[in-house]
This record gives structure tokens, C-alpha cells and sequence, in this order.
């Protein structure tokens, strides 16, 4: 068991309050971003163009990831103060949200600019499965997204007042910690994988699926709600992913192959 006291607001002037969880999403990003230009150098896409995307990647992230968190805690965290859902710097931030919003976006801009889109996947899965990764710090600091109560030798509790958690002294399943650890063991595969001859959009697809089952698995120690099914909206998101990516590898994987025996 573990006690975590770390006050999640850093320090404040007045109403304003400089807090862990913006730092730390703020420097995952950064770090994210550093490796996906580094990747798109490598890839021959022009910097600038780079440049351009993440100015709306970026943002379209940041929406689709609040979007699905206040639609998935509408009814018991924001119906009663709907303004609460600008409060974006106290935490709420849902993954799969910013993964639906900046593939649609990279779809988009690869339109535009006539790019691969599956190459275009491949240059950011890296860099986004490590600030996902990163970002899960925010979690574990602050007591948000914890998971159900748990009497196991692994429980966090928090006892600092402004956490997040719904009640300071319980110990709370880390599942943030275990989506850390996830996220990190994904891009080391990723990191090793990029520079194999893989065909296009294989790189992404790695990382779909073995994303979406590990946040299957670890999701059901949450305390989302259930959506349909006896599953929760990540899980749901997850079993959508999973469906439409293990065929897309197989056929990769399949042409791939073929491709190799007829030359």
C-alpha cells in the first residue's frame, strides 16, 4: 500500500493555480511531439508541413480527449455545473478521444497535401504511445482516472485535499500506473520496429491493437461507468479497435508476404 500526499496544485495566485496535472501534459506533449518530427525527418516529410499539422493536431487532440471524458462523466461530474467543463487544467482527459480526434485530423491534412496516410500514422505512433504514456504521471499524481477501491498490496491512497480521488484514505486500484507501464513497453516495440521493413500503416496498427487490449484488460479495474454490455466506454472503443484493426494487419501482413515471393 502507498500514500500519496503531493499536493496537485504546484503553487497559486489568488484564483489562478499552477497544477501537476497541466505540467505534466503539457511536457508529455512536448516530448510527443519531439519524437514524431524526429520520425517525420526521418520519413522525408517537409518540417514545415509538420509544423502545420501539429497546429491543428494538437488542439484537435486536446478536444477529442476532453469531449469523450465529459460525455463519458456527464451525468454525475458536469450536468449540475456545465461550466466545469472548461475546467480542462484540473484533469479529465480521455486517450481514445485524442487518438479519434488527431487520426480524423491527420486524415484530413493528409488529404489536402496528397501524403500517405498509413506513412503518416506511422511517423506519430511512436511519439503518441510515449506521451500517453508520460501523461499517465498526471494521474498518478493528482488521484485522477484512479481505479476501484482494492485491499491488494498495490493500492494508492491519497491524503492531500485537493486530489482527485472520491475519497482521501482509500486505497484505489493504480491504473494509471499500469497504462504507464503499457504505454512504455508499446513504444520500445515501436521504437525498435520503425526502422524493419514493415509496409505502411503496420507501425499504427501495432500499436491499435496491442493498445486497445491492453486497455481492455486494465479497464475493468476502473471506475468508469458501464456504457452497454456490462463494458465501459473505453472498453467499448477498444473492442471497435481491435475489430477493425487485427483484420487491416492480417491483410498487411498478407501482402506483405505475397509481395516478398514475387520478387
Amino acid at each position: 500500500m502507498f500514500n500519496v500526499s503531493i499536493d496537485p496544485i504546484i503553487f497559486s495566485f489568488g484564483h489562478l493555480a499552477i497544477r501537476w496535472y497541466s505540467l505534466i501534459v503539457l511536457a508529455a506533449v512536448m516530448v510527443g511531439i519531439w519524437i514524431s518530427e524526429r520520425e517525420a525527418e526521418r520519413k522525408g516529410f517537409s518540417k514545415d508541413a509538420i509544423s502545420a499539422l501539429l497546429m491543428w493536431l494538437i488542439p484537435a487532440g486536446i478536444v477529442g480527449a476532453r469531449l469523450f471524458h465529459v460525455i463519458d462523466h456527464w451525468s454525475h461530474e458536469y450536468a449540475a455545473n456545465p461550466i466545469r467543463v472548461l475546467y480542462i487544467w484540473q484533469g479529465g482527459l480521455a486517450i481514445w478521444g485524442a487518438v479519434i480526434a488527431g487520426a480524423i485530423t491527420m486524415a484530413v491534412f493528409a488529404w489536402r497535401k496528397g501524403w500517405s496516410l498509413p506513412r503518416l500514422l506511422d511517423t506519430f505512433a511512436p511519439g503518441v504511445v510515449l506521451g500517453q504514456g508520460l501523461g499517465r504521471l498526471a494521474c498518478v499524481i493528482t488521484g485522477d482516472a484512479m481505479g476501484q477501491p482494492t485491499s491488494s498490496p498495490f493500492g494508492f491512497a491519497y491524503t492531500n485535499p485537493n486530489a482527485m480521488v472520491p475519497q482521501l484514505g482509500v486505497y484505489y486500484t493504480p491504473t494509471p500506473v499500469y497504462e504507464l507501464l503499457m504505454n512504455l513497453a508499446i513504444f520500445g516495440l515501436l521504437w525498435q520496429l520503425r526502422t524493419k521493413k514493415l509496409p505502411d500503416g503496420m507501425l499504427f496498427l501495432i500499436y491499435l491493437v496491442s493498445y486497445a487490449a491492453g486497455r481492455f484488460l486494465i479497464t475493468f479495474w476502473s471506475s468508469y461507468q458501464e456504457v452497454a454490455f456490462g463494458l465501459n466506454q473505453a472498453q467499448i472503443i477498444s473492442v471497435v479497435a481491435l475489430i477493425a484493426g487485427l483484420p487491416l494487419m492480417l491483410y498487411l501482413l498478407r501482402r506483405n508476404i505475397k509481395s516478398h515471393i514475387a520478387a
